[in-house]
């Protein structure tokens, strides 16, 4: 990973199924779902992994498989800063970043400086209306405090706007208001479907996006709904879909796992075809009972 700053989640996967020869591409997703990896966005709304993410996901997988520990409580390490895991991500953030230019121009995710009274910090002086990256040194006295990329409010709120209008202009992607709008739905419709699933937004800036994908989810959801067909029953397409793409992946695991690009065009071409009969079947089988349906009303 030394000559790139971001593997796609294919690659990812490919990466770690010598050590987990159990993960897939589903688990990395719900993982994140969870909020424990919080991979970033192309313009168009795929995912890109960092050196950092990599080993954080590594961490989880391990965790889970060697001390059997909760979700909850993996994130709860992870999310503390004083942890040995939490500093050794971040010096691998600080290492990947200096290392790639690219990276650079990142915004960092705000963190606001807690009050820490073995650091000089006390509650009610700690900064209320900045973020700052603090790095803690590991020795006892921890009298030194470093800074980085100190922003006010205002001004860091500016900046996701800029970079959220930059994303709109570059993607296919719609954000939240301009679907809401496209599709005639309440914000309350979009917000279950969130909930269960059946659409996923990704965040850049201050806004959120969805794919093509979500907004023709959304838009066929809100028909639905005008027909009398609860948001809720809509579930089914959502586990049914799940249940294909799972049966899928188990098939094009083996290509995977022999990382050469000849398997991989394989896998690919492969899952392309499954989704094309996949469609075929789903098709024919609905046909089947439409027309079974029909002829019962005659």
């Amino acid at each position: 990973m030394s000559e790139r700053t971001f593997l796609s989640i294919g690659e990812v996967l490919a990466l770690l199924l010598d050590e987990f020869p159990d993960v897939t591409i589903s688990k990395i997703r719900f993982l994140e779902s969870q909020g424990l990896i919080e991979p970033e966005r192309t313009a168009s709304g795929y995912r890109r992994f960092s050196v950092a993410e990599v080993e954080r996901l590594k961490y989880i997988l391990r965790e889970q498989r060697t001390n059997y520990l909760p979700l909850r409580v993996i994130k709860d390490r992870l999310e503390d800063e004083t942890s040995d895991i939490s500093r050794e991500l971040r010096i691998v953030t600080e290492a990947s970043t200096a290392a790639h230019p690219s990276g650079r121009g990142n915004v960092p995710r705000p963190q606001p400086i807690a009050a820490d009274p073995s650091l000089g910090i006390e509650a009610d002086k700690a900064p209320r209306d900045k973020t700052a990256t603090v790095v803690r040194p590991d020795t006892p006295a921890r009298t030194e405090i470093l800074e980085q990329d100190i922003i006010s409010s205002p001004t860091l709120a500016k900046e996701q706007r800029k970079i959220a209008r930059k994303h709109a202009d570059s993607t296919e992607s719609l954000a939240r208001e301009d679907l809401l709008k496209q599709v005639h739905a309440d914000p309350e419709l979009l917000a279950e479907l969130e909930r269960m699933g059946l659409i996923a937004g990704h965040d850049v800036g201050d806004t959120t996006f969805f794919d093509p994908q979500s907004a023709a989810v959304a838009e066929a959801a809100v028909r639905f709904q005008e027909l009398g067909i609860d948001p809720r029953h809509l579930r089914t397409w959502k586990t049914s879909t799940d249940r294909e793409i799972n049966l899928f992946e188990q098939r094009i695991l083996p290509l995977l796992r022999q990382r050469n690009p000849a398997s991989r065009d394989e896998a690919i071409q492969m899952l392309e075809e499954f989704v094309s009969l996949g469609g075929t079947v789903r098709e024919a089988l609905l046909a089947r009972e439409v027309s079974r349906l029909m002829e019962g009303r005659h």
